[in-house]
């Protein structure tokens, strides 16, 4: 296929955290063309930071409306917005002929994300599920370790992705009509992510406890701010994951992820964030956690780039995305009703 010597990139919706993150990264790579748009950002509550003058302050090429964004034929899209909003921006692009990078988790519903995955199948165009913690060095050391079969045969696993609860700048991930959940939206998918790549298994049951005991003096939190889901897989494998928003406020951080493996001849644990340079700060009166190393939404996006000028599907495909949002869909069920899901 024809390569294009400038890929134009767009941007559809600022509503996700990241967004500012791949925007920035964007703005100045080499032989990408980069416009973006935030509609959405008109309704969003007093004093988040959206639209035009969100995009004037990255310095970034702002349209008003997804249709002009579309109009100008990218040759591939990155879907930030709202969750519950995936599957319409994704659908659109497709049907516009755009590669498409989602952000996770694909969809909130199993219906939305097959529909999705089927949309860009029709179109022949790539879609590609935003995991960028599989592209940490320390992810590819483990993955390295179980393929070498250095750890024997795997008995189960044990993760964490916990953080600040994010209120306030973007206050939607906590209105389960926009997210479609809370914690374990928002922090499950990550290490079930890790796990699909590291094992290769289909989650076969899911059990899943959750509360609202942590932040409960927030009111504008509507969704559960605690979870701990235990996946066991076909082979007996099993895994649990503590998805909580338990990062303190004020935290020098916004939170972390761990992922430790148990096998029959050895143990591995990887902390991908841990790396930074701490201490005190004596004029800020506070913490200081600078953190340095490998930027994962980088190399995501320079293996998403080479899939758009290639048109080889990159890893994680959509395949990924349904399969990690079935943990999620099964963790909810199970919460809501204290019994063991069958996963997808």
């Amino acid at each position: 296929m024809n390569q294009p010597s400038t890929i134009r990139l767009g941007l559809l919706s600022f509503a996700h955290v990241h967004a500012g993150s791949y925007a920035q990264l964007l703005r100045d790579w080499p032989g990408v063309e980069l416009i973006t748009t935030d509609p959405d950002g008109a309704t969003a509550p007093d004093g988040e930071l959206r639209g035009r003058a969100f995009a004037e302050s990255l310095g970034v090429t702002y349209v008003d409306t997804y249709d002009e964004l579309l109009a100008w034929a990218p040759d591939a899209v990155i879907v930030t917005s709202e969750n519950t909003k995936h599957r319409a921006l994704v659908e659109r692009a497709a049907a516009a002929g755009a590669h498409i990078l989602c952000e996770k988790p694909l969809a909130t519903t199993a219906v939305d994300a097959i529909a999705m995955r089927e949309a860009c199948e029709q179109a022949g165009v790539i879609l590609m599920t935003a995991y960028p913690v599989r592209f940490s060095p320390a992810f590819e050391r483990l993955q390295a370790i179980v393929n070498n079969d250095e750890l024997g045969e795997l008995i189960a696993a044990t993760g964490t992705n916990n953080g600040k609860i994010p209120v306030g700048d973007r206050s939607w991930f906590t209105d389960p009509e926009l997210s479609g959940g809370g914690a374990m939206v928002d922090h499950i998918v990550h290490v079930a992510d890790l796990l699909d790549a590291l094992t290769g298994l289909e989650a076969a049951s899911v059990h899943a406890v959750s509360n609202q005991l942590l932040h409960a003096e927030k009111p504008q939190v509507q969704a559960e701010t605690g979870g701990l889901v235990t996946i066991t897989y076909t082979n007996g494998f099993i895994a649990t994951i503590d998805c909580s928003w338990s990062q303190p406020d004020h935290a020098p951080t916004w939170g972390g992820l761990t992922l430790q493996v148990v096998g029959a001849d050895g143990i591995a644990s990887i902390n991908p964030f841990a790396q930074h340079v701490g201490g005190f700060s004596e004029t800020e009166q506070n913490s200081v956690f600078i953190p340095y190393g490998s930027d994962t939404d980088r190399i995501m996006l320079d293996a998403f780039l080479d899939g758009v000028r290639t048109g080889i599907q990159p890893q994680p495909d959509a395949n990924v995305g349904i399969r990690t949002l079935n943990i999620v869909l099964a963790a909810q069920e199970s919460a809501r009703t204290g019994s063991v899901v069958v996963a997808g």
